[in-house]
């Protein structure tokens, strides 16, 4: 009498440790995305801090923003690219900006972010 064979077959293994691995990868790659993104916000809030507590302007706000820029080395998105809009409460500095970087071939992984920040006046 023939016995039935179970668990996963080789194909099934491979299959498994295909897509872990493209996981993995993706993760490897969007890591320094993510690293550097917390740079950006950090510069950001140290910003507001330094500002929330003095008569300040756009031009300060940008002083500010380079230094901090220049320290932390941020390359994903420029000082310069900064939008800093009065409204009600004071300013609103907004860092919209989106990041690319290459999975596998003619295949990229876009991340979008959007930090705001409010100095109060």
């Amino acid at each position: 009498m023939k016995q039935r064979q179970r668990g996963a077959t080789f194909l099934g293994m491979v299959t498994i440790l295909l897509i872990l691995g493209a996981g993995l990868y993706a993760g490897l790659r969007l890591v320094p995305v993510y690293l550097e993104y917390t740079k950006v916000a950090r510069a950001l809030e140290q910003v507001r801090d330094e500002h929330s507590a003095i008569d300040t302007n756009p031009q300060m706000i940008r002083n500010s923003l380079e230094r901090r820029w220049d320290v932390e080395d941020i390359q994903s998105v420029g000082w310069k690219e900064i939008e800093i809009k009065r409204t009600n409460d004071g300013y609103e500095v907004r860092a919209p900006y989106d990041v690319e970087r290459p999975f596998v071939a003619n295949v990229y992984l876009l991340v979008k972010f959007d930090k705001s920040v409010v100095i109060p006046q």
